[in-house]
């Protein structure tokens, strides 16, 4: 039995739904494709699928085995791209995790950009602030702020992303402008992000000069995604940390003020992270090079001009 054929049938039935489909995708009869899938059946002396006239269904055995199957014919494939002519054409499915905030403003609006350049990679975006578990989800690559935990990963820092803290005008008009980090254990209130799977919330740290504080401040609302992060902001539940790219228009048109600007907030690097066993894929090669002049062309790796701007605070004052 050729094994890798036979992976490959099952997993195009998987996918597909059903034999005639599949068949069609590999060009094969569909008595070949039941004769392969049946065959791996008998190798692994376990049920993969369940058939009716309607309908196929993977059983929990063969939902295993897809996944490990995507990965080692993936695999495979990559490995041949690599040794081949064609590795000047990259082409096949990248499957590519980010925080939603960099998935809208930095990715999604400069994809049609890496379309035009490499139209036969096919991206799958997953897009959201989880902890991602790289190898059981297939995952090629990961734009991701801060240093990674996971040691074994494969971590290319590739830029920052400046800070800048900020409230909206509802909030000031409500309870003033504060003067000094501690006032948020006290009579200010944040807008609190917390991680998974910890669900710890983080601290605020400010520097001036030699002094540093560190605040856990009080919060009304607590989330772990940056999207909602801004629009409570916004809608005045707090004060909050959030990266300049994100709040540019705000500040330009009043819907928020920076927030003691006389104080310096740590930048968040930003890296390219990826399991050991893809950094030698050539779709993945590309999309690491476009993603890293995408951000160079976007500023984010140089100092922003509203990172710890007084002017900025200043204006905002005497607006307010």
């Amino acid at each position: 039995m050729d094994q890798l054929s036979a992976m490959r049938a099952f997993v195009r039935v998987v996918e597909t739904g059903n034999f005639t489909k599949a068949s069609e995708v590999l060009g094969l009869s569909k008595a070949s494709m039941t004769n392969l899938v049946q065959n791996l059946e008998a190798h692994l002396q376990t049920k993969l699928l369940n058939r009716t006239t309607r309908r196929v269904m993977v059983t929990t055995d063969g939902a295993l085995y897809y996944e490990r199957a995507l990965r080692i014919i993936a695999e495979v494939d990559e490995l041949d791209s690599s040794l081949s002519q064609s590795q000047s054409t990259p082409s096949g499915r990248l499957r590519v995790e980010m925080a939603g905030v960099f998935a809208d403003y930095i990715v999604i609006p400069a994809l049609d950009d890496f379309h035009r350049e490499f139209p036969d990679i096919h991206i799958d975006l997953g897009v959201g602030d989880r902890t991602v578990d790289y190898l059981a989800e297939n995952v090629d690559i990961a734009l991701r702020g801060g240093q990674p935990a996971d040691q074994s990963l494969i971590a290319r820092r590739v830029g920052h992303v400046d800070m800048i803290f900020c409230a909206s005008t509802r909030y000031v008009e409500k309870l003033g402008m504060p003067k000094h980090p501690s006032q948020f254990e006290d009579n200010h209130q944040c807008v609190s992000y917390f991680m998974q799977p910890s669900n710890r919330s983080m601290p605020f740290v400010f520097e001036r000069a030699d002094e540093q504080v560190e605040i856990n401040p009080r919060y009304v609302v607590s989330v772990n995604d940056a999207r909602s992060y801004m629009t409570a902001v916004l809608s005045g539940l707090g004060a909050g940390m959030l990266p300049c790219f994100m709040v540019a228009d705000d500040l330009a048109s009043g819907r928020l003020v920076s927030v003691l600007p006389d104080w310096r907030i740590e930048a968040i690097p930003l890296y390219v992270v990826y399991p050991p066993n893809r950094h030698l894929s050539n779709k993945v090669r590309v999309f690491v090079e476009w993603l890293v002049r995408l951000i160079a062309e976007m500023g984010l790796n140089a100092k922003h001009p509203l990172a710890s701007s007084t002017a900025v605070g200043e204006r905002a004052n005497r607006r307010e």
